[in-house]
């Protein structure tokens, strides 16, 4: 469905986005300057491939058109536009590009959303990450373990690891991937991801920015807020201490602390569901488009 917005609603829209964004981008980049690293804030600017200028950046998503006359004129040459007769909109060859990965991020997401989530697993899988390791190996050997080498393995022994995520167990240690349940891969990544899965929602940003701009700034923005959230839980239920950068634990090596990292999840595959509707309602707009016809884009 077509959406036409007026020069001074796009505006306010961007203005808004843009100042959203600033309060994630611009301590990244303060500490980026300094060159210090946060190994919680920073992971979704280096993990991700999205680029913090391109974050800011606002597009208003599939199927809308910007009025404005001269206005518009600042989305020419804007790589996914066109820009005609006062009027800029997506331009039709980069829907016809985004397509066939459209259809495929669709296939991924409704397939997660069929299953139930899975509540079990508990964070185990920095655990596993850092697995019979020595210390000063580790991925963020500067923070220390909070219950030393010795601890740290024997929760990963004393519980099943049942991690569903590949692009989180490839990170496991190599002593630590036979523990696992299953030994998912990239192939069967539709068969595996579920809802519960603390990485497969933080992946939602993923899909959401590269389906732009076919998928407006703030539903992208809403993704990253989301995965921000999740990867504060992530590595306070994490085996570091993180008391220095003022991320109280969740101890997952208990039932108390079991409890909490579960009704996070729970929370987090809620909030999900919501933004994975909204992914999906963007792909349809997206591929029902009329690439013969700009106007409609």
């Amino acid at each position: 469905m077509r959406e036409e917005l007026g020069e001074e609603v796009w505006r306010a829209r961007r203005q808004a986005h843009e100042e959203r964004v600033d309060r994630w981008i611009e301590p990244h980049l303060g500490r980026r300057s300094r060159g210090e690293a946060h190994p919680v804030d920073d992971f979704l600017f280096t993990y991700y491939s999205y680029r913090p200028a391109t974050l800011r950046r606002w597009h208003p998503g599939a199927g809308a058109v910007l009025l404005g006359g001269t206005g518009v004129e600042e989305f020419r040459g804007v790589k996914g536009y066109v820009v005609h007769a006062g009027r800029a909109s997506l331009d039709p060859v980069s829907a016809r590009r985004l397509g066939e990965q459209a259809r495929w991020v669709r296939e991924l997401l409704e397939a997660t959303q069929s299953r139930p989530p899975q509540l079990g697993c508990f964070g185990l899988h920095e655990w596993a990450m850092v697995y019979r390791q020595p210390p000063d190996t580790v991925r963020h050997s500067e923070y220390p373990l909070r219950l030393g080498p010795a601890g740290t393995d024997e929760v990963v022994e004393a519980n099943r690891i049942n991690c569903t995520h590949h692009d989180a167990f490839r990170f496991f240690t190599a002593a630590a991937r036979p523990l696992n349940v299953v030994q998912p891969t990239r192939l069967d990544q539709r068969a595996r991801e579920q809802p519960g899965c603390l990485h497969a929602t933080m992946d939602l940003y993923k899909w959401a920015y590269k389906l732009a701009p076919a998928t407006s700034s703030e539903l992208v923005a809403d993704c990253f807020g989301l995965a921000y959230d999740v990867r504060q839980v992530d590595m306070r239920a994490s085996p570091y201490d993180l008391a220095d950068l003022g991320l109280l634990p969740i101890r997952i090596e208990t039932a108390e602390g079991k409890r909490e990292y579960v009704d996070a999840q729970r929370e987090f595959a809620d909030r999900g569901a919501g933004l994975r509707h909204r992914l999906l309602d963007a792909i349809d707009q997206l591929t029902t488009l009329d690439s013969h016809d700009s106007s409609l884009v």
